[in-house]
């Protein structure tokens, strides 16, 4: 886990999340913070009225985006050192979710998709960000979880 200086030029993060929906004033679950590379961007996104709860498993990467929440002076984001698959947040309270760039979902995709389902408004949005796999397969469940694959 390490901040490529490289990545901003390959991965734009202000248009990803964009393209994910992320408007002014939401609540945003980030699934897999990692260091934060989407985590700043998505905190500026939604400004001073909305809330990025940024999540990761490791303690490590929790660290991290700590560390940079603090330097910018950042105060709409909340580190959750916990898995997404039993986030602890209400239901209905999270307006978009996103997971990008993860290779591997701790506790696994069907239980992260029933806690997404849980914690989601009902006109709520999960977005993934398309990588190396079959992409049938997770449409697939992903639909099955009672989402619609847009």
């Amino acid at each position: 886990m390490h901040d490529n200086p490289l990545l901003p030029i390959f991965r734009n993060p202000y248009k990803l999340l964009k393209a994910a929906g992320l408007k002014p004033d939401q609540k945003v679950l980030e699934v897999g913070c990692g260091p934060g590379f989407f985590t700043i961007p998505a905190a500026k996104i939604v400004g001073s009225n909305g809330l990025i709860y940024a999540v990761d498993v490791h303690p490590l990467a929790i660290k991290r985006v700590q560390s940079k929440i603090e330097k910018e002076g950042i105060k709409n984001v909340t580190t959750m050192l916990a898995n997404a698959s039993d986030t602890g947040l209400p239901e209905q309270s999270i307006d978009l979710s996103f997971v990008f760039g993860l290779r591997y979902i701790a506790g696994g995709l069907e239980n992260l998709l029933t806690e997404m389902h849980r914690i989601l408004k009902p006109e709520g949005v999960l977005s993934f960000e398309k990588t190396r796999g079959s992409e049938g397969k997770l449409i697939k469940e992903v639909e099955g979880k009672g989402f619609s694959y847009l």
